[in-house]
């Protein structure tokens, strides 16, 4: 691709950008939100036409009007929400719009053997004729994968392909990835994890705001130096908040805790814990996937009613009813699935963001559109949510601009605690780099944090106290020196820190 350019009303999305990728490798394309991967790809795969500049395949060159067209030339893409059809069969979904005929009538038995050798060139070797709604999320992803080779890719697009897999899962995906690489496939992986690009990719191409920072090799590449071009930050600012730990947790315990939790717990949700949190102290919430931080978090905030226990904030004893009572009693909540339980997506960014404290100040004392487009402007500047103005509806904004919207929501009511569950899940470099510095931005001016995150160098780098659980159960606590990666794999394995 040389010189692509592509605009959308008001905004130029990719502007004059080259990107080339080779047969036989695996290319990372990196960039915060808004930097063009998207645009990118789809003007590859002919979801878009190009305004400018050229497309070559093989050296000739290509103007694929349409997905079809790109998968006829050899171009897939497999995206980070699988489309699969749940009720058909593995087969099915692999070869479904190609299924192959005899005198007229599908050939289910050149369906499911064609489908066999697409799974058995990934490794696999399963029942395809079960539902592949039935099949864990790694299948299901396997499917999407054989699906896009099944039309004789030369290029294959992965956007986010691990987003949903955990560990041992992912690192089975990479072993089909070298494999179809060594086969003399040309991948373009697309991930907001640096640590599998380091993993997986041999070269790296950055963009930002539309434009092509540079293409690297990755083995060349610093992790730091990555992080820096992506944002279009100075290398030693990024090093200084790396390297930046929170005040000293003894410091902390000596405050008066905000929040004091004693015995809360819900049978068949979390067993009952305590847990304290100081003005000025950001403490974490450590476990595995299932582990009862999710579910510690709803108690507290009143989305789902503790059985047992009491919770002390401020002034304010007892346990939450509802989340209106936990906003009253000063807590704010941004949920780990910002789309179904955070953002109202119909509604503009103006209006998400001044939700939280219309609900605190009650019905009778309505904000003005003028004190709302205020406070929305506010924010928008303070934490550079990108988006055209505060009417644009928030479902258009990427995935960390609606993160940051749903931030500033809660720092518009005011609470005294504000309770973060997977801030940056889903989010770019960039957007992780402006979460973390208003937390601790937060923290200085002596808000309370409770910040729950299964990315542990996340937890290490921005909590003073950790408190760790496993199997829906607080079974330890780390502060000061002991809260490290290692210290928190430690506790959860049992073993002695």
């Amino acid at each position: 691709m040389r010189g692509v350019r592509r605009a959308f009303p008001g905004v130029l999305a990719l502007d004059g950008v080259d990107f080339t990728l080779r047969a036989g490798e695996v290319h990372a394309l990196m960039g915060e939100n808004g930097a063009g991967k998207s645009t990118l790809v789809k003007v590859l795969t002919g979801v878009y036409p190009r305004d400018a500049g050229e497309v070559r395949l093989n050296g000739e060159l290509i103007h694929p009007a349409s997905p079809q067209d790109a998968q006829a030339l050899g171009i897939s893409t497999v995206y980070q929400e699988v489309n699969l059809i749940p009720g058909l069969s593995v087969a099915e979904n692999i070869m479904l719009g190609r299924l192959p005929r005899r005198w007229g009538r599908i050939d289910w038995r050149a369906v499911n053997r064609r489908a066999e050798v697409a799974m058995d060139r990934l490794g696999l070797h399963l029942d395809v004729t079960q539902p592949v709604g039935s099949c864990s999320i790694a299948i299901q992803q396997m499917t999407a994968i054989a699906r896009a080779l099944d039309v004789q890719a030369r290029a294959l697009i992965l956007d986010e392909p691990t987003s949903s897999l955990d560990a041992k899962e992912a690192q089975n995906l990479f072993a089909v990835i070298r494999k179809l690489r060594d086969e003399g496939l040309g991948i373009v992986f697309i991930t907001h994890f640096l640590g599998q690009v380091y993993d997986i990719a041999d070269r790296i191409t950055v963009l930002r705001n539309g434009k092509l920072v540079g293409e690297y090799e990755t083995a060349s590449l610093p992790r730091l130096e990555l992080v820096a071009r992506m944002m279009g930050r100075d290398p030693d600012e990024v090093a200084a908040l790396e390297s930046a730990r929170p005040a000293d947790a003894a410091r902390a315990e000596q405050r008066t805790p905000f929040l004091s939790v004693r015995g809360l717990g819900r049978r068949g949700s979390i067993r009952p814990f305590d847990l304290d949190v100081a003005q000025g102290e950001v403490v974490g919430l450590a476990g595995l996937l299932g582990s009862g931080r999710t579910e510690a978090a709803r108690l507290l905030f009143g989305a789902d009613r503790a059985e047992t226990g009491a919770v002390t904030a401020g002034d304010r004893a007892g346990v939450p009813g509802s989340c209106r009572q936990a906003i009253a009693w000063g807590l704010g909540f941004c949920p780990e699935d910002r789309k179904a339980e955070g953002i109202v997506p119909n509604l503009s960014v103006r209006e998400n963001i001044a939700l939280a404290l219309q609900a605190r100040r009650g019905v009778l004392r309505r904000l003005s559109r003028k004190q709302q487009t205020e406070i929305a402007d506010r924010y928008i500047r303070e934490l550079n949510i990108v988006t055209p103005d505060a009417e644009t509806p928030i479902r258009s904004l990427s995935g960390g601009n609606q993160q940051k919207a749903l931030l500033a929501r809660w720092l518009a009511a005011d609470p005294r605690l504000l309770i973060l569950d997977e801030p940056t899940r889903g989010i770019d470099v960039g957007a992780k780099f402006e979460v973390a510095k208003a937390i601790e931005e937060l923290r200085a001016a002596g808000m309370a944090i409770l910040f729950i995150s299964s990315e542990l160098e996340e937890v290490v780098r921005s909590c003073g106290r950790v408190a760790v659980l496993r199997d829906r159960e607080k079974i330890g606590e780390l502060s000061g020196p002991e809260v490290s990666a290692q210290g928190i794999m430690a506790t959860i394995a049992g073993a002695a820190h």
